[in-house]
């Protein structure tokens, strides 16, 4: 039998925190938390390559979305994932900041119609990603 290559297992170890994390949620009460963190990962993937895709997304946006696509898919990180809780934090920043310039880029309708999650944590993702600055106002946001 054939060892699995380190990114393998770091992805299997990743999922499986993630996993633990959402059934101790369950556990504890936190349903709804449990549920939007279980499908905030695959909801984010969807969303990056629906807009991908999109025609009206600008050029610029599409390529932060594909840098920060082949960056959340390599295995090489600048903290090892199997560092607990700060592990993914470097994917998050770097889907965060992809996300933050497309909601600078893109008109706010195009990025609802590609998300498939529940509306709410779109809106409270889209709100997260564009906290701080201000010197151009989101276009998705209200």
């Amino acid at each position: 039998m054939t060892e699995l290559p380190g990114w393998a297992q770091i992805l299997i170890v990743v999922l499986a925190l993630w996993t633990i994390v959402v059934i101790v949620l369950v556990i504890v009460g936190r349903v709804l938390l449990a549920r939007e963190l279980a499908l905030l990962l695959p909801n984010v993937i969807r969303l990056f390559g629906g807009l991908l895709r999109d025609g009206r997304v600008p050029l610029p946006a599409k390529i932060v979305l594909a840098i920060a696509s082949v960056w959340l898919a390599s295995p090489i990180d600048l903290i090892p994932e199997f560092i607990p809780i700060v592990g993914s934090l470097d994917d998050a920043i770097v889907a965060a900041i992809a996300l933050r310039f497309v909601l600078r880029t893109t008109d706010g309708a195009v990025i609802r119609q590609h998300w498939h999650g529940d509306a709410a944590t779109l809106e409270r993702l889209l709100r997260l990603v564009a906290w701080g600055g201000r010197r151009s106002a989101p276009r998705a946001l209200p």
